[in-house]
């Protein structure tokens, strides 16, 4: 990316499709000739999106299997704790260590601490909160909720240049492309 890209603060060029067969066969495009930085937006979900714009599986499966499993050491380790060491009560001849008994509530911490896990790991690796987006800046972008189909080469795409990304993007046949300010 130049220099003189990220003095102008330029957030990337955006292109807008009337169709999501048209969007598909951009991103898929835009991904043959090498531009990794993109993102689109539609107002229905594309199957086959996620491959044509490269998207990256996450680590938030493992974060929430860990803390699942955190959970449910913890509320075991509770109950053992509080039921064979701290407070021992020998009731109707039953062993201290009553395992059966301690299931509900190591499954109930299991599911807390993987739940709490996700919805705060999606929050921050999603950068969130962010109340505005650079494409809020472009003109009928609104439209990407109802009708309307958009790719974003992000300027700083390695591959990145104005002059060569806007015709790259003109070739693709998109109704308008517009530069995106930060």
């Amino acid at each position: 990316m130049s220099e003189s890209v990220k003095e102008q603060g330029i957030y990337g060029l955006a292109a807008e499709f009337p169709s999501a067969k048209d969007l598909l066969r951009a991103a898929n495009r835009a991904r043959e000739a090498g531009y990794s930085k993109m993102d689109t937006f539609s107002p229905i979900p594309i199957h086959g999106m996620e491959d044509a714009v490269g998207q990256r599986f996450t680590r938030l499966p493992w974060l929430v299997f860990v803390a699942g499993l955190t959970g449910a050491a913890f509320g075991f380790g509770l109950q053992y704790w509080t039921s064979v060491i701290d407070y021992p009560l020998n009731i109707g001849g039953k062993p201290l260590n009553s395992w059966p008994a301690f299931i509900p509530i190591t499954f109930e911490c299991t599911i807390l601490f993987a739940g709490l896990t996700s919805a705060l790991s999606m929050v921050l690796l999603n950068g969130l909160p962010r109340p505005h987006h650079p494409m809020f800046n472009v003109p009928g972008f609104e439209r990407a909720t109802q009708d309307r189909f958009f790719i974003c080469i992000e300027a700083a795409d390695p591959k990145f240049d104005r002059a060569s990304t806007r015709s790259f993007l003109e070739g693709l046949n998109p109704d308008e492309v517009t530069e995106v300010e930060s």
